[in-house]
């Protein structure tokens, strides 16, 4: 019986860390691709935003198309598995400043609001962001390029 217990567990060794990258990193391709779908030219209510430094040294634009092309790039990393910490970090980067810029003053919004303005809270990037530790603490898991890469 314990033989049967090791070799279901070594069967599903890294499935939580796989589907927490699949979801992570979907939502960030998702949108990262929203952003860089509508142009480059950052929207008026994003060129309004109060940015935390370094980010406010640069022009709106700017930041919009650097925001969208890392949450594409990075989110795509995080899905296959490659450079995971690294992506995860750059992430927690970007999480960090959203929730600075737009999520922080809105207050603490749950799920049952996410899809309305009342949803734009900061409750959800702060998981996103707590489940983004969890990938640059314990990487990538057994089903990814980074083990493949590493054997």
């Amino acid at each position: 019986m314990n033989s049967l217990h090791v070799k279901a567990r070594e069967k599903i060794d890294g499935l939580g860390l796989l589907l927490l990258r699949l979801w992570v990193g979907q939502e960030f391709v998702l949108a990262g691709f929203r952003k860089l779908s509508s142009g480059w030219e950052a929207p008026a209510w994003f060129a309004g935003l109060d940015f935390p430094i370094p980010v406010s040294w640069l022009p709106a634009s700017l930041n919009w198309g650097i925001a969208g092309l890392a949450e594409l790039v990075l989110g795509v990393a995080l899905i296959i598995g490659l450079a995971s910490r690294i992506a995860a970090l750059g992430l927690i980067f970007i999480t960090y400043v959203a929730v600075y810029s737009v999520h922080f003053d809105l207050g603490w919004a749950g799920w049952n609001q996410i899809d309305s303005d009342d949803g734009l809270g900061f409750k959800v990037p702060l998981m996103l962001g707590i489940m983004l530790v969890a990938i640059v603490s314990q990487g990538a898991g057994r089903w990814s390029l980074d083990r493949c890469c590493h054997r």
